[in-house]
């Protein structure tokens, strides 16, 4: 439903509410997706893959998408040292994607 979209990095996010919208909104970097919703396990492989929204986890308060199955898996085991590994090479990678 339009009312409960909103854009964001030139994407669009849809909501089930407008409250959900309104926070997304007021704090995109807390509700949005980690890494720029690329795949925090391949990042951490030096890789850029989009995530899926279907393959989705939440831990420390952070929402990370995942282009398989297995690499939410592989992630929800050690989120510590996959999300280390992501942080280390997010910066490069991201200077390399086109904006």
């Amino acid at each position: 439903m339009a009312d409960f979209e909103a854009s964001e990095s030139g994407a669009v996010w849809r909501f089930r509410s407008e409250g959900n919208r309104a926070s997304f909104v007021a704090h995109p970097e807390v509700y949005g997706p980690q890494f720029g919703g690329y795949d925090p396990v391949d990042l951490g492989r030096g890789v850029t893959y989009a995530g899926n929204p279907r393959f989705w986890l939440v831990t420390g308060q952070r929402l990370y998408l995942f282009g398989r199955e297995e690499s939410r898996d592989a992630f929800a085991a050690d989120p510590a040292r996959s999300s280390k590994d992501a942080n280390a090479r997010w910066p490069a990678l991201e200077q390399t994607l086109a904006q």
